[in-house]
């Protein structure tokens, strides 16, 4: 039944080939023993690669040449004259808007030095850009735009701490974003060489979810960068751009599932929501027979798809019974389609992993048995902001050559005149809010994200996302951060062995007030032995969060604040919840972060209410 699907190589290089591909399982065989019980002929046999995906490796060899020679004059850049770059970075950027209405009401001019801007434009949420954004998006582009800056969409804001914003793409800015991404893949490419000839699934949304009143499309900006893709580029991909139109979630998520199962030569996963890796391959499973079924017989049967779509995608769903026979074999050896099976070359995985992501990489690293995990680097619909250099890290250096960066000091973010640092003036250890002033006319933008400085890269800074600024919750002056709790309930459950597929601390009023900690079990535990272990966690969730947080130590041990108590919520109730929270955001399914730290005391009974529970 295997046969047809895995070959071994004859040839000297697909020897090379396979020769890799079995060090790699092995490699992960050894890091997790067991891993691969059932399925030995993984280890001698591996799929064949085909002469089309070799010769396309070839091919794109002169397009990664160039993106090497760009990551290089960066990291050259960045090592040598942080200062120097984004000096001329904010420079070039007052000079290709110098002629928006913006500039000419803040008297911007690109002869102006850093002091000088500073004095002109204040620091600003989005209230100071609105109501050129609002002209921009009636038709007045020059409101914020320069005349060679043209106008491609609005992005819109995921709404995670507020309403959704339209944020311009501008054809400078996507050039920028687009650079950004193309260094991050040739780091990668040039860790995992045999990235080169094999497939990518990266999950998009659309960049036309609607039109701004001037016929602007708004939506997803990794909706326009896959529709403008080179033609060879696209090949690289197995799921098709205008997946990205399908606008039910359980469609496109069913679509997602079907093409990727049926592509036995991935390399790399990408979505900025590991959560999403997590949420597919649940749903793979609860599906796995429907999607056999559609592998073996050609099409998509099991859900409801425009025609225009389903027409678009027939050549991608064409029928092949050979692997459907194969991934039926999976599911009858492991129980569901286990993804390191389903695909035994998959190298990498790039989602974020800083914040409140870092609480699904425990649990994405354990269903992919340890595979290589590359962090996105910290972005946003705002722009790009941090490259990372290596694997299984958070951090990445300030992409200087984009943006011109500006940072307030945490300590300082309330006050009415705070310190504003530049890029090399971070010191090692220290939290910070960033600002942004980029080429889509945002100036001295505070995003409200919190960065922390975790070292440097010759002069320029290497930064990990720490949490939203929104994000920090203080009942009686102990200001708990985000980052705080998933570090804490990370290690209680390592500890205790428990796995959970979704927390939220809240506040709680009482005498003394306190925090509740929602939690859903990874596998659901005997009812019997629910309380004892809740009981277990809330106490190792508080012991852990009082070594991180000093504050909450000491009104821990004054009586100030109660121990932490826990309630198990079941998962239909979770993504009630999750689905309330995503339509009312205004973002895509795949941009949604979940709040492992939600500061309004209010929370549990909007909640319940939210889910239709009465009570915990």
């Amino acid at each position: 039944m295997l046969k047809d699907n895995l070959r071994p190589g004859t040839n000297r290089e697909a020897c090379q080939d396979s020769s890799r591909l079995q060090r790699c399982i092995k490699n992960r065989s050894k890091a997790f023993p067991g891993c691969f019980a059932g399925n030995a002929f993984f280890v001698t046999t591996m799929p064949r690669i085909p002469l089309a995906y070799k010769i396309r490796a070839l091919a794109g060899g002169s397009l990664r040449r160039r993106m090497r020679c760009a990551r290089s004059a960066f990291l050259a850049a960045a090592k040598a004259d942080c200062r120097g770059s984004q000096h001329a970075v904010l420079r070039d950027l007052l000079r290709l808007n110098a002629q928006s209405a913006f500039s000419k009401d803040y008297r911007l001019s690109s002869a102006m030095t850093v002091e000088e801007f500073r004095s002109r434009v204040p620091v600003a949420g989005y209230e100071l850009i609105r109501p050129y954004v609002n002209r921009v998006a009636a038709g007045e582009h020059s409101a914020l735009l320069g005349s060679s800056n043209r106008l491609l969409m609005f992005a819109v804001t995921s709404g995670t701490t507020a309403e959704s914003k339209l944020i311009p793409v501008t054809s400078r800015f996507l050039d920028d974003y687009r650079r950004g991404w193309q260094m991050w893949g040739i780091g990668t490419y040039s860790e995992h060489a045999l990235l080169q000839k094999l497939n990518i699934v990266q999950i998009s949304s659309s960049h036309r979810k609607f039109a701004a009143a001037d016929g602007t499309p708004c939506g997803n900006i990794s909706g326009l960068v896959a529709a403008m893709q080179n033609p060879i580029v696209r090949t690289l991909y197995t799921i098709p751009a205008i997946v990205a139109e399908i606008s039910d979630p359980e469609s496109k998520r069913y679509t997602i599932l079907r093409l990727a199962l049926a592509d036995p030569y991935l390399g790399m996963q990408i979505t900025a929501n590991p959560g999403t890796l997590l949420q597919l391959a649940e749903y793979a499973s609860t599906r796995a027979t429907d999607l056999i079924r559609d592998i073996r017989d050609g099409g998509v049967r099991e859900c409801e798809l425009p025609d225009a779509i389903r027409r678009s995608l027939r050549r991608a769903l064409k029928a092949n019974p050979q692997r459907a026979a194969f991934l039926q074999d999976v599911l009858d050896q492991n129980g569901y389609l286990r993804p390191r099976v389903c695909w035994p070359m998959l190298e990498v995985l790039g989602v974020w992993c800083g914040g409140s992501a870092a609480a699904y990489i425990p649990r994405l690293k354990e269903l992919f048995d340890n595979i290589a995990i590359r962090d996105h680097g910290l972005h946003a619909s705002e722009g790009r902001m941090t490259l990372p250099l290596e694997d299984n890290s958070a951090a990445g250096v300030l992409e200087i050559q984009t943006h011109f960066f500006e940072f307030i000091p945490v300590r300082e973010s309330e006050s009415a005149n705070p310190v504003v640092l530049e890029a090399h003036e971070l010191q090692e250890g220290h939290e910070y809010f960033i600002l942004l002033t980029t080429s889509s006319g945002l100036h001295r933008y505070n995003i409200q994200d919190v960065v922390r400085c975790v070292g440097f890269y010759g002069t320029t800074p290497l930064l990990e996302f720490r949490h939203k600024g929104a994000h920090i919750s203080s009942i009686t002056g102990e200001k708990i951060a985000e980052s705080q709790v998933v570090e804490s309930v990370q290690a209680a459950c390592q500890s205790l062995g428990h796995s959970l597929r979704l927390f939220t601390l809240t506040p709680t009023w009482g005498e003394p007030p306190g925090y509740r900690l929602f939690v859903d079990w990874s596998a659901r535990p005997a009812e019997t032995d629910i309380p004892r272990l809740l009981l277990d966690i809330a106490h190792s969730v508080d012991t852990e969060l009082c070594e991180r947080n000093m504050e909450y130590d000491e009104k821990r041990g004054t009586g100030r604040l109660s121990q932490i108590s826990a309630v198990a919520m079941d998962s239909g109730t979770w993504q009630r919840f999750t689905s309330a929270r995503q339509s009312r955001s205004g973002g895509s399914a795949e941009q949604y972060k979940h709040p492992c730290l939600v500061p309004d005391p209010r929370f549990e009974k909007l909640f319940l209410r939210a889910c239709g529970v009465d009570k915990p």
